[in-house]
């Protein structure tokens, strides 16, 4: 449990699970974890270059020619408005993870 704004929270993960199934399709699996201080959304597709990290979150920022850019800068726009920092890396299973920190539980 964490304390957010629903339908906010809910935009974040709809963004990443689209995320996840436009760059790895319809079968990628999806895991979200608990950290110390937040959670973790997690994919086993085909992750995010080192190099393009930075980048990830920058408006209109996006490597398929269909996409807008808008989804991982609403996640991180979501994850500030919170006081979260969110940062991308590598998945278990090679994918893309990421991580939230900062994330206040239920009092």
């Amino acid at each position: 449990t964490v304390r957010a704004d629903r339908s906010r929270l809910r935009q974040l993960f709809e963004n990443l699970l689209r995320n996840a199934v436009d760059h790895a399709g319809g079968d990628v699996r999806v895991v979200v974890g608990d950290l110390s201080d937040g959670f973790y959304v997690e994919d086993d597709g085909p992750g995010v270059p080192v190099d393009e990290r930075d980048r990830v979150f920058e408006t209109g920022y996006t490597t398929d020619p269909e996409g807008t850019g808008y989804g991982l800068s609403i996640v991180e726009t979501v994850a500030e408005a919170h006081d979260w920092s969110v940062r991308v890396t590598d998945g278990t299973d090679g994918g893309a993870r990421f991580e939230f920190a900062g994330v206040d539980g239920p009092e």
